[in-house]
This record gives structure tokens, sequence and C-alpha cells, in this order.
């Protein structure tokens, strides 16, 4: 698995991340995500990205990786969801970090995202000083910022924030004209999440309901072509590649997409032909496709 760096954080990840949101639930039990994190290890894939809104992940991961924290990079989110305690707030942002530092059973957490913090919220400055005191405390490596659009480029131009994570697919390409290049010139690392655009291809007919709905109708509109290659690697190879990225974030609970996924970034970046189309596509149907929270 290829490593790179987190921009300047001094924090080094692998190309491709184990996004947590798959393993917080029971559609999976104990042994599955102890086989499944277990092969990630094996596969070089040490990076695990959970939220304080992912069910068990945060238990889980602790749980399975707490022998092994030395080989692992740990990242989840905060600023909601405490008890007793309005969100957005220091107080939220304070406890939820010491609260995942038990259920993650560490003393420190690599990267600590505010979790889709509103612009207004972050400008506010109580959430921000509260994440960059857990990291003057040492119980945070890096404090990142988890987002789109116009918060993102206040986290980008901010100065407070060490790495971001933003949706980028082929069916969310909005950010490699904004917050990718803007993070990558400030020496920010950039993860990139929903690298798959929830798998749109799935589905032959209009999923009505289905998270993947609007990405379903993106890439319809844009009348995208993998060609010889199969989807999920043509989409994998395209977000993980983009220049400026540190790490895709795969969420699944699936083995088999996981090895699939590490064995298709073993194949390098599309070619540049192909990538050039994906691009062409997007700017050419894109009917004000926001990033997608």
């Amino acid at each position: 698995m290829e490593r790179r760096a987190l921009g300047s954080t001094g924090i080094v990840v692998p190309a491709l991340g184990l996004g947590a949101g798959r393993i917080g639930g029971p559609e999976i039990d104990e042994a599955g995500v102890e086989r499944l994190l277990g092969r990630a290890l094996d596969l070089g894939v040490n990076l695990f990205d959970a939220a304080r809104s992912y069910g068990g992940a945060e238990e889980r991961l602790g749980r399975h990786l707490a022998h092994r924290r030395g080989e692992v990079v740990l990242s989840t989110k905060v600023g909601y969801g405490v008890a007793g305690v309005p969100d957005w707030t220091f107080e939220a942002v304070a406890r939820g970090i010491d609260e995942a530092l038990v259920r993650l059973r560490t003393s420190w957490i690599d990267l600590v995202h505010l979790h889709s913090c509103p612009r207004e919220v972050l400008e506010r400055g109580e959430v921000v000083q509260a994440l960059l005191e857990a990291v003057r405390a040492g119980k945070v490596r890096c404090a990142a910022y988890s987002g789109e659009e116009e918060a993102l480029a206040w986290a980008t131009g901010s100065g407070a924030f060490g790495a971001v994570q933003a949706s980028l697919s082929v069916c969310d390409q909005r950010v490699l004209r904004g917050g990718l290049p803007a993070a990558r010139s400030a020496g920010m690392g950039f993860l990139a999440k929903r690298p798959l655009a929830d798998a749109p291809w799935r589905f032959a007919e209009r999923p009505a309901g289905d998270e993947c709905e609007p990405y379903w109708l993106r890439l319809r509109a844009m009348r995208a072509d993998p060609g010889e290659l199969p989807w999920a690697e043509w989409a994998l190879r395209f977000a993980a590649f983009a220049p400026g990225v540190s790490g895709a974030l795969l969420g699944t609970r699936s083995l088999d997409h996981l090895e699939e996924a590490a064995r298709a970034l073993a194949r390098g970046p599309l070619p540049e032909e192909a990538r050039r189309a994906v691009e062409q596509a997007f700017l050419a149907s894109d009917d004000g496709w926001t990033g997608r929270i």
C-alpha cells in the first residue's frame, strides 16, 4: 500500500483508509469486525476514520485495535451528541474528545475533525479553540475539519487545521477546483470521503429514497463510462490519485470490497485520457452540484 504524507502534519497515511461507519451497527458481528480490521492491517490499510455518530464504531475500533495502537492512525469526528451539552459548543468538543479517547482505548487520537460544522459556528471560534486546546494538551495530534463548500473554504484559509476531509468522487468534483488545491497550497492533508459516490451504478433504475439517489442522477446526466474497468476501480482510482489527496476513505464492512480496493489502487492512477474524460463529463453536466455532506 502506498504511503503518503498528510500534508505537513508529520503523520503518514495509506492511500486507502477504512471509513468505519459501516462497522458501527448490528449488520456485522464482533467476529466480522475483527476479521475486517485484521485484514485491513495485513493490506497496509492502517488509517481508520470514525465519528461520534457512527454507532458503535469507536468502541469496536478500540476493542480490536488497542493492542496494535502503534501501528494505526486513528481519526474521528466531534462537536455534537454529548449528553446534557448543547451541540457545537466548547464543552461539546472538549467532552466529545475525552469520551472518544475512552471509547477508542487510547491516550491520543491522531486526527479529530469538527464534523460538518457550519461556517458561522467556526467563525465564532469556541469549537476551534476547544480542538486546539486538546492538541496542546497532547490528546490530539492534528486538528482537522470535515465538511464542504463555504465552511471548507473557511477551514482551509483559517490556519487552524492541519488536515481536512471532503467529498471527492467522479460525481463530486467541485472540490478539485476549490478546497483541494487550497488545502494543498496551505500544506494541509486532504482525505477524500465518499470516493465511490455511494456506488450508484448498482441500480439500473433511479433508486428513489436511497442515499445514493443524488449521485445516481449526476452519473446519469454525465453519461460517464468506465470503459473496460470495473466501476468501483474506475471511481476509486480517480479520487485517490487526484493531486493533493493524502488518502481516500472507503466505507465498507466487506472483506471482498476492501481487498478489491487495495488491488485497484495498486494499479495506480487512471490513464490520463480517462481522467480527463471524467473531469470533462462533470464540467459539461454540472448543474449546481455542490459537495455532499
